[in-house]
């Protein structure tokens, strides 16, 4: 930054510029003409000595301390009862009509692909590669505090008129299972009123557009007062500097943190949060459409059990379920038992149809799938595209 010179005050009078060293009596005329000053800063965050050691919430910071275990249960945890009989149901294989039509609307979705394969090409094959899924749902309930804050707006000050109950011991309802959640609380009698710590109680701050001062250098005249020839300047009358437009001259603003109220509530903020956990197993079915097409999809439900623990699949046709139904449900139990709280868990298999289709068109042999209930296709060679450009 250049460095101005210096200037007696006959100088600034002869150029309309006030005395720095005066001080008028009107706050608005000293916010006019004041120069700048150094930013005033404050602390962006609320100080530890700010917050109250409230028993039972010894460890609550600032910002969140992470995920509260749950108190060992009262009551002996129910055992997992064996879900319901496992019903002996197959898929037919689509007709050849169904796989038609499926490719037909897959190729009209398709801006650069010509509907001729799919009308005119020959089906000469079609094989099932039916699979199955299992997938694994534990929802549980977790809970974390905080310290936190808000404008004090005469809201109830209760701290210290009783033990504060548990983190665990306060109510929250429940919502619908398996649908992820949130709620949030101030934990009773922890809210106390304090000074604002970001404006130090006064309610308003230093302006950062005009460092406090209410006042900028003009930018018509660069500060001089004068434009180009010797006029006055217009904008700043001659002053060379022009009221602040972000503060109105006031040099400062309203608090952001206390919204200008000077005080704060003070409390422990207590987080609920309900998440559907969720795993998958998809029976590899070795017909060339990768697994990951599978999860777009819905198939026919062959089993369902939900219960507060369940019991591993037991029975089932497919070995490689079984297996699987036993590594997560003892993942499962095992990971969220120790963090947080389950509420309930559900398991299902599903039977999800995949059909490979062999078609020619032109004298070549092209494959493509049809899977899932919602007949969505899958095929790596469509013979018939053009290449399309934006102009």
């Amino acid at each position: 930054m250049e460095s101005q010179p210096i200037m007696s005050g006959g100088q600034y009078k002869n150029y309309g510029i006030a005395n720095p060293g005066y001080v008028p009596a009107a706050a608005g005329a000293a916010a006019m003409f004041a120069p700048p000053v150094a930013e005033h800063a404050s602390p962006s965050a609320p100080p530890a000595g700010m917050f109250d050691n409230m028993p039972g919430y010894e460890g609550t910071v600032a910002g969140g301390g992470g995920f509260l275990p749950p108190p060992m249960p009262a009551q002996p945890v129910p055992q997992p009862s064996p879900g319901p009989e496992q019903p002996h149901w197959n898929i037919p294989s689509i007709t050849e009509d169904n796989a038609r039509d499926a490719f037909s609307l897959y190729a009209s979705s398709k801006c650069c692909y010509s509907s001729a394969p799919a009308k005119d090409g020959v089906i000469i094959n079609m094989e099932s590669f039916n699979t199955y899924r299992y997938r694994l749902e534990t929802f549980t309930e977790s809970r974390s505090t905080e310290w936190s804050h808000e404008p004090y707006n005469g809201q109830p000050v209760d701290a210290y008129v009783q033990h504060p109950p548990g983190p665990w011991d306060i109510p929250a309802k429940v919502p619908t299972f398996f649908v992820d959640s949130e709620q949030k609380m101030k934990v009773p009698y922890t809210s106390s009123m304090k000074p604002c710590h970001d404006c130090l109680g006064s309610g308003r701050k230093p302006c950062k557009d005009c460092a406090g001062c209410g006042n900028k250098v003009c930018w018509v005249c660069n500060g001089s007062g004068f434009r180009h020839g010797g006029d006055r300047c217009h904008h700043c009358n001659g002053r060379g500097r022009e009221n602040c437009a972000h503060c109105h001259g006031q040099g400062s603003k309203q608090c952001t943190t206390c919204h200008g109220k000077q005080q704060l509530l003070v409390f422990i903020l207590l987080t609920v949060k309900w998440t559907n956990n969720s795993d998958n197993y998809v029976v590899e079915q070795l017909s060339g459409l990768q697994v990951s097409n599978l999860s777009q999809v819905s198939g026919k439900e062959l089993f369902r059990d939900s219960q507060y623990l369940v019991c591993p699949v037991m029975g089932f046709p497919d070995p490689t379920v079984v297996q699987a139904a036993q590594r997560l449900v003892g993942d499962h139990q095992g990971k969220f038992l120790r963090t947080s709280r389950i509420l309930q868990q559900r398991q299902t298999i599903e039977l999800i149809p995949v059909t490979k289709v062999t078609y020619t068109w032109k004298g070549k042999t092209y494959v493509y799938f049809v899977y899932g209930n919602e007949f969505k296709v899958h095929t790596n060679d469509y013979p018939a595209t053009c290449c399309c450009s934006v102009m």
